[in-house]
């Protein structure tokens, strides 16, 4: 090879660099996966995901006021594990947990210091919610570790060695604390996301690279129409693509089903109004396939996945995540799915997360409608 021909080579091999270098800066989708979606995969791990409870809030039930009652107790409100509410009856909590206000009820019985003083092994009882048996598992560990901790401590202090004390734990809805049982129900939200947001962004950004979507605005429709008339076929299609899932959850996994079909397709519905709006306004902002699928894929499968309580606890998140967790729609559907499999329809529930989820649809439809105008271009 001469040198002419090697230099003309590194030339054209330069020119194609530089090509396609510009071609990477000029498009935005190559910079949002190389770097946004890196960033905020790492900043959901490193600071919104964790594994280890922190604080959960429990009801503690004091049926006998003795010193060594209302010792024990002190141990529980001091721990950093917990945050206590103080009663005398467990019902009073029942409803509380049942919400999910609480995450147990740890019960110090009216026979606790009789059977201590007996040297009879005392029984400390935990009543948790199995259909999140997450909380359920840090409930139970962390009970144990507090009642062992200040046994230890007792008998340290006072130079003797007691009855061991037990820690008996009931698991309500989930008494085998299947893990099928809480996933599977969370996992429809994911689906029903994928098939609200991510579809509907692909389709209609579609339509917009194609230049049919400026010929239908082309018409007299109005906005308001056009998102409608664009929503009704994908709604309809999520619904169906959750009674598939319901189907096979129940009859293929052997999820019990609680509740009502009434309470399972208002959640559903109400949740495809958030999905759907955010589907509608990522195309309409972007107006390209891939670019709606990325933006998708961070706004709200990522989020639904992550930041929903389907797989970590968001009680254990930082407070600026948890606050953040507020506006992912998914938060408010899981508890929802999971009550009206495994414990059946809870209405108090169920209408403040249907709110919550119509509140964020609402923003989502009025920013679409005012991106999306009647105007070619």
């Amino acid at each position: 090879m001469s040198a002419q021909e090697a230099s003309a080579r590194i030339r054209r091999f330069a020119a194609l660099v530089r090509k396609e270098t510009i071609q990477v800066l000029r498009d935005p989708s190559s910079i949002l996966i190389a770097f946004v979606l890196p960033m905020v995969l790492l900043f959901i791990f490193g600071y919104g995901v964790s594994l280890d409870a922190s604080r959960t809030r429990i009801g503690l039930v004091i049926e006998s006021s003795t010193p060594l009652t209302q010792d024990l107790a002190a141990a529980f409100t001091a721990s950093k594990s917990f945050d206590v509410a103080h009663g005398r009856d467990r019902r009073a909590f029942e409803d509380d947990l049942t919400l999910g206000r609480i995450g147990g009820i740890v019960v110090l019985p009216a026979t606790f210091t009789g059977d201590f003083a007996a040297g009879r092994g005392p029984a400390v009882q935990v009543i948790v919610d199995g259909s999140d048996p997450n909380t359920a598992n840090f409930v139970q560990n962390y009970t144990q570790g507090t009642v062992t901790n200040w046994l230890a401590m007792r008998n340290s202090e006072l130079s003797i060695s007691s009855a061991s004390v037990t820690v008996q734990q009931r698991f309500w809805f989930n008494p085998e604390l299947s893990s099928r049982f809480f996933l599977v129900p969370g996992s429809i939200a994911i689906v029903m996301t994928l098939v609200g947001t991510l579809l509907t962004s692909l389709v209609v950004a579609r339509e917009w690279e194609r230049g049919t979507m400026e010929a239908i605005m082309a018409t007299p429709i109005t906005a308001m129409e056009l998102l409608a008339g664009k929503i009704l076929p994908y709604f309809i299609l999520g619904l169906l693509a959750m009674t598939l899932c319901v189907v096979i959850a129940v009859f293929l996994f052997g999820v019990p089903f609680r509740g009502s079909v009434v309470a399972l397709y208002t959640l559903c519905s109400a949740f495809l109004i958030p999905a759907l709006g955010q589907g509608l306004l990522i195309s309409a902002v972007t107006k390209n396939q891939f670019l709606a699928s990325m933006v998708a894929l961070l706004s709200a499968f990522l989020p639904a996945f992550l930041l929903s309580g389907f797989i970590f606890e968001i009680a254990s998140m930082p407070f600026p995540i948890q606050q953040v967790s507020r506006i992912v729609p998914a938060r408010y559907l899981i508890p929802s799915l999971q009550s009206v499999f495994l414990a059946g329809d809870i209405w108090p529930l169920f209408a403040r997360n249907i709110a919550m989820m119509l509140a964020i649809g609402g923003v989502f439809f009025l920013i679409a409608a005012r991106s999306t105008r009647k105007r070619i271009g």
